[in-house]
């Protein structure tokens, strides 16, 4: 192997390893938003409030496509992603009903 294809080996060896702390991250976060959310819902449930939220869910779109500009982050994948965890959310709700 020339030195650099070796060179390139290693910086994607190191992106990588980047790459797989980063989904590391990205679980463990969302089994912490989930655990929230599963108690939001219980709460929901024992007082009667709707499993969705629209002001709020409008809201957190807005938020997540303002933080996803300043981290240079497709806006329209952030809201898609979060439409996403909404509806997981929405559902896991709707259980506790």
């Amino acid at each position: 192997m020339s030195d650099a294809v070796t060179k390139a080996a290693e910086v994607l060896k190191e992106h990588r390893a980047s790459i797989d702390r980063l989904d590391a991250i990205l679980v463990y976060t969302l089994g912490e938003r989930f655990k929230h959310t599963q108690a939001v819902g219980k709460l929901k449930a024992e007082h009667d409030l709707p499993p969705s939220d629209p002001d709020r869910e409008e809201k957190q779109i807005t938020r997540l496509e303002d933080l996803a500009q300043r981290a240079d982050l497709d806006p329209e994948f952030a809201k898609s992603f979060l439409n996403f965890i909404i509806r997981e959310v929405i559902q896991n709700h709707k259980k506790f009903q």
